[in-house]
């Protein structure tokens, strides 16, 4: 079981992303896997923030595109969605309780750590190094 981050999703769909290739074909390779794969809301909403950005895609896609491109990978059998459950309070407040000086930014990575632990995910494919800074979390990089 892994979770997907948000720039492994913008790396595969831009063809001019430093980490295209490698990207394409993790995610791809996941889609065939009978093996599940998992994605959070709040990914999606900021792979649609990411890939409709001119500073990001060079010609920034439609909201549709980018809801179509979404729309295939979770077609997969093996694709699934985390959602939040009756015990996101109390992760979330071990995790804090955990690693104290977490602010600004990081949080987004917070909820998709809490998310994880929630659902008992350990892995995470992402390029993003501030990952490493959740102890409970093993971070693949899918451009190596």
């Amino acid at each position: 079981m892994i979770f997907i981050d948000t720039n492994v999703l913008v790396y595969a769909a831009n063809p001019r992303a430093p980490f295209h290739e490698s990207s394409r074909r993790y995610i791809e390779m996941r889609r065939r896997d009978a093996l599940p794969w998992y994605l959070s809301w709040p990914v999606c909403y900021e792979f649609l923030r990411l890939c409709t950005h001119p500073r990001i895609f060079p010609k920034p896609w439609t909201v549709a595109a980018g809801w179509n491109f979404l729309a295939a990978l979770l077609e997969s059998a093996s694709a699934h969605m985390l959602l939040s459950t009756v015990r996101h309070e109390e992760i979330l407040a071990e995790v804090i309780s955990e690693i104290p000086h977490l602010q600004g930014n990081i949080l987004h990575d917070v909820h998709t750590a809490v998310l994880m632990r929630e659902h008992g995910i350990r892995s995470i494919c992402t390029h993003d190094l501030g990952f490493h800074r959740f102890p409970f979390i093993t971070v693949i990089d899918s451009t190596r």
